[in-house]
């Protein structure tokens, strides 16, 4: 026991390694003084947030105008780009090169002056009529703006945006399908940085006005040790069921990754200890690396935080963001019990036990330990839908769980707080150069008029067939998330495709929400998988075959934004009856996926070899789909009817498969 208890420690050692190894290729290591100066940075920022959103008025004896806060945090945001992201591979992962620094003072100059003079450029509408020196300042603004989007977000995200806010340039000179007003370069400088519909849009806003304070409360979760918290609370619950390991994977990825938001940092989180332990008990490695990326990745569906995308959603719709949250819960806890069938259903082929019981942690001593973090949980979630204070409600539960752990033997030492600061600091910037370079294309969208042509030019192709339109916009979505954040790829459909669907007859809410979740699969399909790649090397394992692993264990997620658009009550949005009775069916049709597909079926066992074993899992597979769909709303078809092709299809393959197994001689016993 000793040495195998060893060997998992070895190997966890071994994968938290690579695992740095890879966060260290994204991220420049800094010295002691710009980690100094990050902190400050960050420190800063937090304190004008915090000025701003709770209407303090501490700084000026005022609250600040709002156009100047957002030059302020955008500059200091871009300040922190330039210092923490390399130009490039080649350039130096531990000093600060002297153009990054001449970056960032120029960054901090542009953005100072638009700062200061903040009044006149809204009283004097500068967007429109900014004197020649104010166009010069936003020209070489534009500029940085673009290579902050590119070292944030990778060369797919510049040329997207480059091409996209150039786009007022020639505009009037496109075809009439994709043609738009016109505008001169200067002009179109002039609107894109000193007018709210473009840098400071909506994802800008969103990320300074409401999602800062979840970002700090994710970040101090994850500093105070909330992720092991996560992952012994799921051993001591599920480690012992058969593939137990995967099962906690599953459990602690999820809550990671609904803190993170991003699957990538999840996996990096949460695989070095879930992805040595599957092995130890049988999982291959590619499996293993499949289940922590869709893991990971279905961290961003998973209700209260759900990451970015969420807040910048509800700002869109113009609905609260607890409305977001409560249309999520079905379709993220039906992917999720598709994962954790389909885990069942392999171990239970391929005989994998759990781990022994004097291995696990005791449940209520893990609760005993880590009690904070639940009773912060429900702090959060009380806030926000009862009070309804999104913007302020993480602030508090930040507070109080900084508070509390300094109570605990996990507290924080001054050098882990200042590790925090400096983890807060890498997170704001990435996500703010990100969004900010997004920003440029809604101001280009808005200002040509070209939102409202694609809408209509899209519902004309489709000819008003509305699952047309629905592929259409899977398969677009799905591409931008090949190259864009599943932020980013949202934002640019929200303004195109989203209008499309809702004139089509759709529901808005669940028009938006099939565009986040066709943006998100990416992470998980081939040919350019990033979480289940990430995973693979942590597993060291083939990128394409991690890939392929995580996307047939996600498969229920390609299948779930078509039910819930067909049918909004997957949504919440129905009567009490007809929510009841799609999310029974579906999850019921979800089991019998996950048997097709991993080839075991509750109640008959192991689905056998060869053409008979593909014929009955074909069939299972069929009346999973069936069932799962959701009768009624725009299907057409009731729920009764489904019932009962689905029943056929469960009756064919069931019986294959006891007829299979009379032939190989096997036993037939009723097995879980």
């Amino acid at each position: 026991m000793t040495d195998e208890n060893d060997t998992m420690r070895a190997s966890r050692e071994e994968s938290e390694r690579r695992a740095e190894e890879l966060y260290a290729t994204r991220y420049r290591m800094l010295s002691r003084p710009w980690r100094a100066f990050l902190m400050v940075m960050t420190a800063i920022i937090s304190l004008l947030a915090i000025n701003q959103i709770f209407n303090l008025g501490f700084l000026i004896g005022e609250v600040m105008l709002s156009t100047r806060y957002l030059y302020i945090y955008v500059g200091a945001i871009l300040v922190m780009v330039f210092i923490s992201f390399p130009a490039n591979g080649s350039a130096s992962r531990t000093t600060v090169a002297w153009y990054d620094i001449v970056l960032a003072l120029a960054t901090a100059g542009l953005f100072g002056y638009f700062a200061v003079h903040a009044e006149r450029i809204v009283l004097q509408a500068w967007e429109y009529a900014a004197p020649q020196f104010g166009i010069y300042m936003a020209l070489a603004t534009w500029a940085l703006v673009l290579e902050a989007g590119r070292r944030t977000g990778g060369w797919p995200i510049f040329v997207v945006v480059l091409v996209f806010s150039l786009y007022p340039l020639y505009a009037d000179r496109m075809p009439d399908v994709i043609s738009g007003v016109g505008m001169g370069l200067e002009e179109a400088a002039a609107f894109h940085i000193m007018s709210e519909e473009s840098l400071f849009g909506i994802p800008t806003q969103v990320a300074a006005l409401l999602l800062f304070g979840f970002l700090l409360f994710g970040v101090s979760l994850q500093h105070t040790g909330a992720g092991k918290f996560f992952i012994n609370i799921a051993f001591a619950l599920l480690g012992r069921f058969r593939g137990g390991p995967a099962k906690v994977a599953i459990f602690s990825s999820g809550l990671m990754g609904s803190m993170s938001g991003g699957p990538v940092t999840n996996v990096l989180t949460t695989g070095p200890l879930s992805i040595p332990t599957m092995r130890r008990i049988g999982f291959s490695r590619g499996y293993a690396a499949g289940v922590e990326a869709c893991a990971s990745t279905g961290g961003v569906l998973m209700p209260p935080i759900m990451g970015a995308t969420a807040f910048v959603m509800a700002n869109f719709l113009g609905v609260s963001y607890v409305t977001i949250v409560i249309a999520a819960i079905i379709p993220s806890l039906l992917y999720f019990f598709g994962l954790f069938m389909q885990i069942d259903a392999y171990a239970a082929r391929h005989e994998l036990q759990g781990l022994p019981r004097d291995e696990l942690p005791s449940p209520w001593g893990v609760l005993k330990e880590g009690w904070y973090f639940i009773f912060v949980f429900a702090l959060l979630i009380w806030m926000l839908v009862f009070l309804q204070r999104e913007a302020t409600a993480p602030f508090y539960a930040t507070a109080l769980l900084l508070v509390i752990n300094q109570f605990t033997r996990h507290r924080l030492s001054m050098r882990g707080f200042l590790d925090l600061l400096s983890g807060a600091g890498q997170i704001l910037a990435e996500l703010g150069g990100i969004l900010a370079a997004i920003g440029l294309i809604i101001g280009s969208l808005q200002v040509t008029g070209m939102a409202g042509t694609l809408t209509n030019d899209l519902v004309y192709i489709a000819g008003d067939n509305v699952l047309v339109l629905l592929i259409m916009g899977a398969l677009t979505a799905f591409v931008l998330g090949i190259g864009m954040t599943v932020t980013a790829a949202y934002i640019f459909l929200a303004v195109i495709l989203a209008p499309a669907l809702i004139n089509a007859g759709l529901d808005p809410v669940a028009s938006h929400m099939f565009i986040m979740y066709w943006g998100m699969l990416s992470f998980i399909t081939p040919p350019v998988a990033i979480a289940a790649f990430v995973a693979a090397s942590v597993a060291k394992v083939s990128p394409m075959q991690a890939g392929f692993e995580a996307m047939r264990l996600g498969t229920i997620i390609y299948f779930i934004p078509f039910f819930f658009v067909f049918n909004p009550a997957l949504l919440l949005m129905g009567s009490p009856l007809e929510v009841i009775t799609v999310v029974i069916t579906a999850l019921i049709g979800v089991i019998l996926l996950a048997a097709g597909l991993q080839g075991y079926l509750l109640g008959a066992g192991r689905v056998g070899p060869g053409p008979a074993g593909l014929f009955a899992r074909a069939a299972l597979v069929a009346s999973g789909l069936v069932l799962a769909a959701p009768g009624g709303g725009m299907v057409g078809i009731n729920h009764g009817t489904l019932m009962l092709l689905s029943a056929g299809l469960l009756i064919v393959g069931a019986t294959t498969i006891v007829m299979q197994r009379r032939a190989m001689g096997e036993p037939l016993r009723f097995r879980l």
